[in-house]
């Protein structure tokens, strides 16, 4: 399997482009590329393209795409997760499983329990981890995180009538397991202390259907990726 890397101005079959900086660096300096190595693009939104290397210089290499095709290895559900962030030395894991997982896009939610929001320089990471995560596991298409959002805000927003809405709560709720397939789906995962009472009540009054994981408490990062495999399965 060639190495793959994230070309976001992906060429058409016989153009040519270059590697962004954090690319090309990591082809230069980390796997040694040589002209004429072979290597796959890809440009997030689903299409990759066989490529060679043509050219290198100390601040990129240039390739030449062989053939650009759209390869679609998304699931057949489109899942969203709302989740209450994690501290930040476990997001990675969390960004990289669901993405390796297939979630379609996250929303980082600010709980009432939520410590902290995430910061402008850790949402910049958790793109990039998306990006590797995908040169990893053979994805296309980039995982989305939507901006943060408040949970009283998030909860708020009436459901669309064709979108399963759940969250996980233990109090008056269901099985995961017994959950009829549905697409799309939309499941909150709260943090460390739980959703508050009112966080529950207005997201169940807006079409959120309580959700249990069963008998043990999971950490956030466990919990997502528990809902998300089950879920998509």
């Amino acid at each position: 399997m060639t190495r793959r890397y994230y070309c976001p101005r992906l060429p058409p079959s016989g153009g040519e482009t270059s590697l962004a900086d954090a690319e090309a660096q990591h082809a230069i300096r980390v796997m040694r590329v040589q002209i004429g190595d072979s290597v796959t693009l890809f440009d997030g939104q689903g299409n990759e393209s066989e490529a060679k290397i043509v050219d290198i210089n100390r601040r990129t290499c240039f390739c030449m795409a062989e053939k650009t095709q759209s390869i679609s290895r998304e699931s057949s559900v489109s899942m969203h997760l709302a989740i209450a962030l994690p501290k930040p030395d476990r997001c990675r894991e969390l960004i990289e499983r669901l993405t390796e997982i297939g979630v379609q896009s996250i929303t980082p939610i600010v709980a009432a329990r939520t410590q902290r929001g995430p910061s402008a320089s850790l949402i910049e990471k958790l793109y990039r981890f998306v990006i590797e995560s995908c040169k990893q596991c053979g994805r296309n298409q980039l995982m989305s995180i939507e901006p943060v959002t408040e949970s009283r805000d998030y909860f708020g927003t009436p459901a669309p009538a064709i979108t399963r809405r759940l969250i996980a709560h233990p109090i008056d709720a269901m099985p995961l397991d017994s959950q009829i397939p549905a697409n799309p789906i939309l499941a909150a995962i709260g943090p460390e202390g739980g959703w508050t009472n009112e966080e529950v009540e207005l997201a169940v009054a807006n079409g959120f259907s309580p959700i249990s994981l069963g008998k043990r408490i999971y950490r956030i990062e466990t919990a997502a990726v528990v809902v998300a495999a089950r879920l998509l399965d």
